[in-house]
């Protein structure tokens, strides 16, 4: 009877050490400040950090992902952007604005983003880092759903200006009477306009 070859386990890919993630997210901020959202890419931070690419998916799946924890993000935006645009795009305007809210209403993530928000506004160098994010997992992708092209994108900015600016309005600046209207009033309020950005007449 012929001798079977043992199954080859797989190992941990090469650099995943205990301090491997320590060292991707410092690699990360390096690669980032010097390259740029759009310019800075897993298999350069891995070099740079001296892991293997697949430690970085092991550890935090994308490049958006990886972004988002190099900079203390409380979420990835693209998450959001995803389930709110998921499904059919009728009434995604108000799905969209209620998720905003309610996320940036809990206290803990809404310490961080104001911290974050305030921070971005500070610094050229974040605020250049941020805006190639926005423009890249948040602009692209929502022009992307609406089906791609120059229309879509002009569309997709004009969704994200409008959610920026609610944010600001909302919790940096905390401008009243927004600053304390319900969720459901809020809602209400911007999800129409948001919806006539993403699927309305832009003419009227």
């Amino acid at each position: 009877m012929p001798a079977t070859t043992p199954a080859r386990r797989r190992g941990r890919p090469r650099g995943g050490s205990s301090d491997a993630r320590e060292r991707i997210l410092a690699a990360a901020a390096a690669e980032f400040g010097a390259r740029g959202y759009d310019g800075a890419t897993m298999r350069t931070i891995a070099e740079r950090a001296g892991v293997d690419a697949a430690l970085l998916h092991h550890y935090f799946g994308t490049k958006s992902a990886l972004f988002t924890a190099t900079v203390d993000v409380p979420v990835d935006p693209s998450q959001l952007i995803h389930g709110a645009l998921d499904g059919d795009l009728d009434g995604a305007g108000e799905r969209l604005v209620r998720l905003v809210v309610t996320t940036w209403d809990a206290p803990a993530f809404r310490t961080r983003g104001v911290a974050l928000i305030r921070a971005v506004i500070g610094s050229r160098r974040t605020s250049s880092l941020l805006i190639g994010f926005v423009s890249r997992e948040i602009v692209h992708r929502v022009g992307d759903r609406l089906g791609g092209g120059a229309q879509a994108q002009h569309r997709a900015a004009l969704v994200a200006s409008q959610v920026i600016g609610l944010i600001v309005t909302r919790y940096v600046i905390e401008l009243e009477p927004l600053a304390s209207t319900s969720v459901d009033q809020v809602v209400a309020d911007l999800g129409p306009t948001i919806q006539r950005y993403l699927t309305g007449d832009l003419t009227a």
